[in-house]
């Protein structure tokens, strides 16, 4: 493995390695389930980051049968016509203008065919791809939902609660840790994008990993703001 590149299996590591951490400190906290599904989708990733990387065989058989068959249809026409210009017969201008325009239109006809299929297999990566990054998209929302209600000031405050409050069950230490684990879950949410257009370089899938990045870093940063007010009251430094 290039050290410019992610190793998938690194992540998954990782990606384990968090989801234990949480089970051992948060046995029934919801985040483990999170936690299991970041597990699925990363080893998930592994697969479909080679599938997507990897040729489609299929389509590019057909794309060249196809650009075979136009080519040779094109040039058996030509043929024709110049075994018609050699019999010597003529043209009005009217009948010349009709072949030249039914020739553009062909050509125009021919080359958006030729185009559709030159460019199918990479729509169809691109498909799959995005596809497999808006599921990252949907669980970064949901992990940042896990950590919605943790509000700090609650645990440092200790202020009056009201009948729609939240339950306050964490010490000041075990908040800073769930907190922690919603910020490693984000940003391994990230590293798992980016697997997609590793060997995949196409710019609307590069696009929606950029977003996928800048998602996920502006929901670690809100999280931080709470670690910060958490370690400002404990009196550390971070």
């Amino acid at each position: 493995m290039q050290p410019t590149q992610l190793d998938s299996s690194r992540i998954i590591e990782t990606t384990e390695r968090l989801c234990r951490r949480v089970r051992e400190r948060f046995p029934k906290a919801g985040l483990n389930e999170v936690g299991a599904r970041l597990q699925a989708i990363a080893e998930q990733a592994h697969i479909r980051s080679q599938e997507i990387a990897r040729p489609i065989l299929w389509v590019r058989v057909v794309t060249a049968a196809v650009i075979l068959g136009i080519a040779g249809t094109f040039a058996a026409t030509v043929y024709q016509a110049g075994e018609f210009v050699e019999a010597g017969e003529r043209m009005t201008v009217a009948e010349l203008i009709q072949v030249l325009e039914a020739g553009l239109n062909d050509i125009v006809l021919i080359g958006a065919s030729i185009f559709f299929l030159v460019t199918l297999e990479n729509r169809l990566k691109r498909l799959k791809a995005l596809k497999a990054i808006h599921e990252l998209r949907s669980l970064s929302h949901i992990i940042d939902m896990h950590q919605l209600t943790k509000d700090p000031e609650r645990v440092l405050a200790k202020g009056p609660a009201t009948a729609s409050s939240p339950k306050t069950t964490m010490t000041r230490f075990e908040l800073n840790r769930y907190l922690d684990y919603c910020s490693e879950m984000l940003a391994l949410t990230g590293k798992v994008a980016a697997l997609y257009v590793q060997r995949f370089e196409d710019p609307q899938a590069v696009a929606a990993v950029n977003d996928i990045e800048t998602l996920t870093s502006g929901l670690s940063r809100k999280i931080w703001q709470k670690i910060m007010m958490l370690n400002a009251a404990s009196g550390k430094e971070l």
